[in-house]
């Protein structure tokens, strides 16, 4: 056995992981332990082997997780990604593949707990005092109430009648809706299309909102992957939904998903046990909520997105009855 000391950084891990694969020191050969003084390992000689920028990247990420197995997880897997299998990143059920990935989400959430709380100033001031809808869609455009609007494409405000009798609101736009500019027409908007046409409601007669209006999300590659609100961006966005229902005033308001569920109606509502059941809210005596139509898309099998599909098509029926 080979015992590698190694420093708390991704750089210092990286060091020493391609000096070992030079060696061709096999991953169960290595004893990995954390120095913070340790040396970092002379790179070996140019010309090794090559792996993918999915791997780094989530490796880099990984390496921030405050877990002491993070060292000999990512060389397990950069040994295989040279010796077994360069696409093992893309197989989703490999233990080693799901637990790097679980690293990286758990290096991100510290992160955030550690980073200082910054309420941003809020999207009140961009709100132009008794506007129309129209108004209100167009003031919209210039929101720089968070850091939301830095990166994404463009505000996503919500659509349909200012006479409608239901709203439905969801979390956030999405990558498609950030393109478009429009809510609910990436694939989750398809599932709710197919809900709506199911129990008979037309969405022209519907207004689809969210409560962020902007797209936040984590660069990946060439991917853009969706990330959750925090509060303080959920509160900065606020007003904006506010007076979209003070002029709406529906008689139904639905709420799509556990993000705009806390939003609207609490941090002790739990989607998963209250769905389908009325609520009154300052915005409407009838408010119900129910699950979000990406949380179909996320079904682990056909048995279980058609069980996900039904909840939110039942929901969905009883807010038209509503």
């Amino acid at each position: 056995m080979r015992t590698v000391d190694v420093g708390p950084t991704f750089e210092a891990w990286q060091a020493a992981a391609r000096a070992l694969l030079h060696d061709g020191v096999p991953p169960a050969e290595i004893t990995w332990r954390e120095a913070p003084a340790a040396v970092v390992a002379a790179a070996p000689a140019p010309g090794g082997a090559r792996v993918p920028r999915q791997f780094i990247e989530l490796a880099r990420e990984a390496a921030g997780a405050a877990d002491p197995a993070r060292w000999a997880l990512l060389y397990e897997i950069l040994w295989r990604l040279v010796h077994e299998r360069r696409d093992l990143l893309a197989d989703a059920r490999d233990p080693q593949v799901r637990r790097l990935n679980a690293l990286a989400a758990q290096a991100r959430r510290e992160a955030l707990a550690a980073a200082p709380v910054v309420e941003p100033p809020g999207a009140g001031a961009f709100i132009p005092p008794h506007a129309t809808l129209d108004e209100l869609r167009a003031a919209s455009a210039r929101c720089q109430g968070c850091d939301l609007f830095r990166h994404a494409t463009q505000t996503v405000f919500g659509r349909g009648p200012a006479d409608a009798r239901i709203v439905l609101v969801g979390e956030q736009a999405g990558d498609q809706e950030d393109r478009k500019g429009a809510p609910f027409v990436g694939p989750a908007g398809e599932v709710l299309d197919r809900a709506l046409v199911e129990i008979g409601l037309d969405r022209q007669h519907v207004y689809v909102t969210n409560v962020v209006k902007h797209f936040k999300f984590t660069e990946r590659g060439t991917r853009r992957i969706h990330e959750t609100p925090r509060a303080p961006e959920i509160n900065a966005c606020r007003p904006w939904l506010e007076a979209e229902l003070e002029i709406i005033r529906p008689s139904v308001l639905g709420v799509l998903g556990a993000t705009a569920a806390r939003a609207i109606l609490g941090p002790e509502f739990r989607l998963l046990r209250q769905h389908g059941q009325l609520f009154s809210t300052r915005w409407s005596a009838r408010t119900i909520a129910t699950i979000h139509p990406s949380a179909v898309l996320r079904g682990q099998d056909d048995a279980e997105q058609a069980r996900l599909y039904a909840m939110l098509r039942d929901d969905l029926r009883l807010m038209a009855a509503a």
